[in-house]
């Protein structure tokens, strides 16, 4: 008699991956951020003003929250192997988790800077800032301006990672996908038994 399969299956973690991917987002979103300070995409301030941003600046906060956690999230499922989209995404996803402390420790040394205006949020605004019982409206839309960008920021990069994940993959990024791979690895083979269409990483 065939034992019956657990309904649980635990999926590897690979820690030397997740920590390599971490960095590779970490180096991509410094390289992108310094790229848009060269060319003057990113400007030097205290807070994200919307009424002033300008569309270079919107791409490369856009483009290099997004795309330094894709680079991250392919670095991480490509190393560990994974030949299914969900653990690869899962991995992307850690990677994000990886980064985000990484990213309030450089933000309180003072040097999230380099990244470009968006991650501002991070930071906080210190409690010597304004004395206690003294409202600034200024200080208030910027504290707004700055925790809805970085907001932004980190859910774009963690689309970013599950993103990279996936492609890292090699399966088809469709969500059809997934219905007809389960059907036909359900489908009996030759043997009689199930047959399975991808390798999974042991």
């Amino acid at each position: 008699m065939e034992s019956q399969r657990s309904e649980w299956e635990a999926w590897p973690v690979a820690w030397s991956a997740l920590w390599v991917g971490t960095l590779t987002a970490l180096a991509v979103g410094l390289i992108i951020g310094l790229l848009g300070f060269a060319l003057g995409a990113n400007e030097v301030a205290s807070y994200v003003d919307w009424k002033k941003l300008r569309l270079i600046g919107v791409v490369f906060s856009v483009g290099g929250a997004f795309f330094a956690f894709v680079a991250g999230g392919w670095a991480a499922a490509r190393i560990a192997g994974f030949r299914r989209s969900e653990p690869a995404m899962l991995h992307g996803a850690i990677v994000w988790l990886l980064a985000v402390p990484l990213l309030l420790t450089l933000a309180a040394l003072g040097g999230l800077g380099h990244f470009g205006g968006w991650y501002g949020g991070l930071a906080g605004t210190p409690s010597w800032v304004t004395p206690v019982g003294s409202a600034d409206p200024n200080l208030a839309i910027a504290t707004r301006n700055n925790a809805l960008a970085t907001a932004v920021a980190l859910l774009l990069g963690l689309v970013g990672s599950v993103v990279g994940g996936w492609m890292a993959s090699g399966e088809p990024m469709t969500f059809t996908h997934y219905r007809t791979r389960d059907r036909l690895a359900a489908a009996p083979g030759p043997t009689g038994r199930p047959t399975e269409l991808t390798e999974r990483r042991s």
